[in-house]
């Protein structure tokens, strides 16, 4: 448990408190703090009144504000009181990790699940899961091992050496060179969720990683002293851009069958392809006996390919509502009162946001440390979500909005704050507009109050009870399919937070 720092009054402000009376206070705080979490739930509750004065805490400056849970393990937030207004100080709210730390082996097993087991494992799979991956698992071992000597094969047919161990040098570096690229492709694996509600970004980036790969190959011919590890990185980054195609391919394929025909679907979009693909080995073969420039050439094939790309990805509809089109549909209906139809919002989708860039205006399922560094701002805007499941916020200093969940959230809650969030976001987009430029380039971290932060919160309270409900029949009359798991919410829930309470 990380140490709290507490302050010792004493009626001579100038005494300095011993080191032994600093120790015993710090016991009995972190006591304290650790016993409320085995009481009763209604006990549990935010503790935001100062004690009474035969309280044996009295000394402490730390008060609970809140309790969190992420992940099954469990955080209390605490704040420094200001002896002389009575209220809190700014900035003082810290974390008190309540759980004990991982040991290492638990670290490792974590470490592992999180790339061979999908996220929820095993509630989010069929009991056939595990069987299928196993035998899937024995039959890859088998292969591995097999094309090191199927590859020494092939390069000796070629002549490559005739000499046994050169032969099987060479063979080991070409298989290390692969191996390189299936590491890179299990890394990327990590992704996970990210391939169901971000394909169009992620496969749009998997393209970029392509051409990349393809120019560190070319560079080999610049540097041949340094083919391996060059070729190597090569693969990596290919593999990678592979494992973004596979992994979109049934999704985007998915969306084009009206029936259960998704089979035969997938076969003759990878035929089309394959045609495609030969027929660009054979233009290859025309131009390149004309000796052009590697350079130039290799530059105007890229262009064409990743344009290509941009024009496949932004052609794809899809009928469910992620975070990038959620935001189009949200926005759209503030400002115009109707939701974009499936072909709009799709078209209007950004491509270039990638999925690990976390720089997006509007958290869901955010971390209380993220969302308040001030605990008087927590304190005014609590009142409005006594009756939801959910809060939001706005942070001047980051200009994001933060909506955290509370642990009895469903998926209609989850959405709910989502819809929240933007509403906030474009009630605070309209006040900085308000705001004259000379002055926000001398202060550009405004106060909440300087934002008529709770204001805001009121008006956007009393939109969302009115216009949600007409926002969800609006987006279902134009065939958008809603999911809370589409906008990827973080795993953070505040716990023990009670309506009314």
């Amino acid at each position: 448990m990380p140490s709290v720092k507490l302050k010792h009054h004493s009626p001579q402000p100038d005494t300095i408190t011993s080191s032994s009376s600093s120790v015993r206070l710090l016991s009995r705080e972190t006591l304290r703090i650790s016993a409320s979490l085995a009481s009763p739930p209604d006990d549990d509750l935010p503790l935001l009144s100062p004690p009474s004065p035969d309280s044996q805490f009295l000394h402490s400056t730390l008060r609970l504000i809140c309790c969190e849970e992420i992940d099954g393990r469990r955080f209390k937030y605490v704040a420094e009181t200001d002896g002389s207004s009575g209220g809190f100080k700014k900035n003082s709210v810290r974390s008190i990790s309540l759980h004990s730390p991982q040991t290492p082996f638990d670290e490792v097993g974590s470490f592992l699940r999180s790339y061979v087991v999908p996220e929820g494992f095993p509630g989010s799979v069929n009991e056939s899961y595990v069987p299928y991956m196993t035998w899937r698992a024995l039959k890859h071992f088998f292969g591995g091992a097999m094309g090191v000597f199927t590859t020494q094969t092939l390069l000796n047919s070629v002549g490559a050496s005739r000499n046994s161990s050169a032969s099987a040098a060479v063979a080991i570096n070409w298989i290390l060179k692969d191996g390189a690229g299936r590491v890179g492709k299990m890394l990327f694996a990590r992704q996970g969720k990210k391939f169901d509600y971000d394909l169009k970004q992620l496969r749009f980036a998997g393209d970029l990683l392509m051409e990349l790969g393809a120019g560190v190959e070319l560079a080999t011919a610049a540097v041949p002293h340094l083919f391996l590890p060059l070729a190597c990185a090569a693969n990596v980054v290919k593999n990678v851009a592979a494992v973004t195609s596979t992994s979109t391919r049934t999704p985007i394929y998915k969306a084009f069958a009206k029936g259960e025909n998704i089979g035969d679907v997938t076969a003759k979009g990878e035929c089309v392809g394959n045609i495609a693909d030969l027929m660009g080995t054979g233009f290859s073969i025309l131009i390149s006996k004309r000796n052009p420039s590697l350079v130039t050439t290799f530059g105007l094939l890229s262009c064409g390919y990743l344009m290509s790309s941009y024009q496949e990805v932004r052609s794809v509809v899809l009928h469910t509502l992620n975070r990038a089109r959620f935001t189009v549909a949200v926005d759209s209906f503030l400002k115009t009162g109707r939701v974009p139809s499936l072909q709009e919002g799709n078209i209007q989708e950004k491509i270039f946001t990638f999925p690990w860039v976390d720089d997006r205006p509007v958290m869901i399922g955010a971390r209380f440390k993220d969302a308040f560094q001030d605990p008087s701002t927590y304190l005014a805007v609590k009142p409005f979500f006594d009756k939801e499941r959910y809060m939001v916020t706005y942070s001047p200093t980051k200009g994001k909005v933060y909506a955290l969940l509370k642990h009895q959230a469903n998926s209609d809650d989850i959405l709910k704050a989502a819809f929240h969030a933007h509403v906030l976001l474009h009630f605070m987009n309209q006040s900085k507009d308000g705001i004259p430029k000379s002055v926000e380039q001398s202060d550009p971290a405004f106060a909440p109050m300087e934002y008529e932060l709770e204001s805001r919160i009121a008006e956007s309270c009393e939109m969302v009870s009115t216009s949600y409900g007409i926002f969800k029949s609006r987006a279902a009359e134009q065939g958008w399919r809603m999911s809370e798991s589409l906008l990827n919410p973080g795993r953070a829930r505040l716990c023990h937070v009670k309506e009314g309470e």
